[in-house]
């Protein structure tokens, strides 16, 4: 047993020991602490957007579409086909080409910026580039699309009856190649054919001649 003031001098020992226990761990927690924040982004870029209130998180880059590159030679079909899946032509294919191409779309009449070309060349599968028509067959049926009276190579269109509007058979014309949608074909053309080839502008791409 210990004497009163043998206790209260040990007391007080221990008290010292205590508070500088307690001091140290208060030191221990505080660069703890700091160490955390200085590694931690979120209150990085929120001191940051507290700086500055107009600056924004940073983004991942978009991924660049896919191109097609195209071969727009002026050859008769060789019989070899292209079958890609449709999520790949949805890749290749803009939009507007994609739902002509690949889902039987219409363009409204007199929007499209090939109706009124009058230049000198060929005119191509906007989907895989094979040869479609020539500016020597192309005249004006005031229809409000390109029309033609004859294709470059029969071999390259493909025709094929079209009974998607209620009570009409047409004849739906198609790239033999790839299969895409181009428009229809209809017996109230010009001589020397007689027939009308009505095109989606979007389906095709030109190129001029030398």
């Amino acid at each position: 047993m210990l004497g009163p003031g043998l206790y209260s001098n040990r007391a007080k020992e221990g008290g010292n020991a205590v508070r500088s226990n307690i001091l140290m761990l208060s030191l221990f927690a505080a660069v703890a602490a700091a160490i955390v924040i200085s590694t931690d982004p979120l209150p990085q870029m929120a001191a940051a957007t507290a700086a500055d209130p107009t600056a924004t998180p940073r983004k991942a880059a978009a991924a660049r579409p896919v191109e097609n590159r195209l071969d727009l030679t002026d050859a008769e079909f060789d019989g070899v086909a292209i079958d890609r899946p449709d999520a790949e032509w949805k890749r290749l294919l803009t939009a507007d080409e994609y739902y002509i191409l690949r889902r039987q779309g219409t363009e409204r009449p007199f929007t499209g910026a090939l109706t009124e070309n009058k230049k000198d060349g060929t005119y191509h599968c906007a989907a895989c580039g094979l040869v479609l028509f020539r500016s020597k067959a192309k005249f004006d049926s005031g229809t409000g699309w390109p029309s033609f009276y004859e294709a470059a190579y029969k071999a390259n269109i493909i025709e094929k009856e079209d009974r998607s509007l209620p009570g009409e058979v047409r004849t739906e014309v198609e790239c033999a190649r790839c299969k895409g949608h181009l428009g229809h074909v209809f017996d109230d053309g010009p001589e020397p054919t007689g027939l009308r080839y009505c095109i989606n502008s979007v389906a095709l791409k030109f190129k001029p001649g030398k």
